[in-house]
């Protein structure tokens, strides 16, 4: 049944650990997280410029069309006005025997050259060369505006390249960054499952001790030694047979979420969970770790029997000897209800000393 009580308490706080190992892959999950926060970011203002130039290239394209359709009527414009002045030419051809204006005209090499030919001819009229003028120059500007479009086509496309390959670098990026985010979060989930699964470990092996310790109390009780039950070789006192009860009590909050100042199952300090165990069995202890060292009588370590209390960090820190070199307790923020070892350096290397409680 405790072993049931306790699974249920790791399985609802296997998130909860102080494990070194889990808390340095939650830092690197959180910094993982803030990186894919800013590319999300990135990319966003990625997309937004794609889709600006994109949207850019789009109207040049519109104006490359408006454009040749008026590059087409002004071809067809200097065509009629070229065969205007043809006809103008026979006409004067026809009507005058000036060969020598006709040879003028004739030897026109362009259609400007031929403007300040015909320009020079009286038969002409300065409308008809209004108007050609006005053709020609209609044209030149059509096609120096087709030209500028053109360029300004190629360089947009040239952008809209860049932003699009920039946006797909971010999008590979946040893809890799994702799939490592998922990585650890993983490698998260498999460090608790196996730190839940050693911590029910330990409370197996703890309930095995607790039950081999109470069938010698009671084996003892039957031989009537009260003398060899009541005290060790060395003359320390041994812990009341009633007063070990309060290690099963304590394994049946393995799990439980550590809560500063707290002192019932629904959260506990270290100084609150000895203090409400204890209480289980009639014992009022104080809820301070400093006047809880004052309590009952010094035990070496040597001596250490399931119910004694164990001391850390300069009295910092306190809880409950279960045998086999272990102790329940509730160590910090953001951790839970756990077993674990005195020879664990943190705690091998801060341990101050043990109580045993006597009455």
């Amino acid at each position: 049944m405790l072993l049931l009580v306790v699974a249920a308490a790791f399985t609802a706080a296997g998130t909860a650990t102080g494990d070194p190992s889990v808390n340095a892959k939650r830092a690197q999950a959180q910094q993982i997280l803030g990186q894919i926060q800013q590319l999300d970011a990135s990319m966003q203002r990625a997309r937004n410029a794609y889709d600006s130039a994109s949207a850019g290239l789009g109207a040049i394209e519109h104006d490359l069309t408006i454009n040749k359709i008026g590059l087409r009527a002004a071809r067809a414009n200097l065509g009629r006005s070229q065969v205007t002045l043809a006809r103008r030419l026979v006409a004067i051809y026809t009507t005058r025997d000036d060969q020598s204006t006709l040879s003028v005209l004739l030897g026109a090499q362009s259609i400007d050259d031929l403007v300040n030919r015909i320009e020079t001819v009286q038969s002409v009229s300065s409308q008809d060369v209004a108007v050609m003028n006005q053709v020609i120059g209609f044209k030149r500007e059509v096609t120096m505006h087709q030209h500028a479009l053109v360029r300004a086509r190629h360089d947009q496309k040239r952008l809209v390249a860049q932003r699009a390959a920039a946006k797909s670098r971010i999008g590979t990026q946040l893809q890799r960054t994702n799939a490592l985010y998922a990585s650890v979060k993983g490698e998260i989930a498999h460090l608790i499952a196996m730190q839940n699964a050693r911590q029910l470990a330990l409370a197996r092996a703890a309930q095995a001790r607790y039950g081999s310790l109470q069938e010698a109390q009671n084996l003892a009780l039957q031989d009537t030694v009260v003398g060899a039950s009541a005290s060790t070789a060395d003359g320390s006192v041994a812990p009341p047979s009633q007063y070990t009860g309060v290690v099963a009590i304590a394994m049946r909050y393995l799990g439980t979420p550590y809560v500063w100042g707290g002192a019932s199952p629904g959260g506990f300090d270290c100084s609150g969970l000895v203090a409400y165990v204890y209480a289980q069995v009639g014992v009022s202890l104080p809820h301070y770790t400093g006047a809880q060292w004052t309590m009952g009588v010094p035990v070496s370590r040597g001596d250490l029997q399931p119910g004694d209390l164990v001391f850390f960090d300069g009295l910092g820190h306190v809880g409950l000897y279960i045998g086999g070199g272990q102790f329940i307790h509730a160590p910090h923020t953001g951790d839970v209800v756990r077993i674990s070892s005195l020879d664990e350096s943190g705690y091998s290397s801060s341990y101050v000393g043990a109580r045993r409680i006597t009455g």
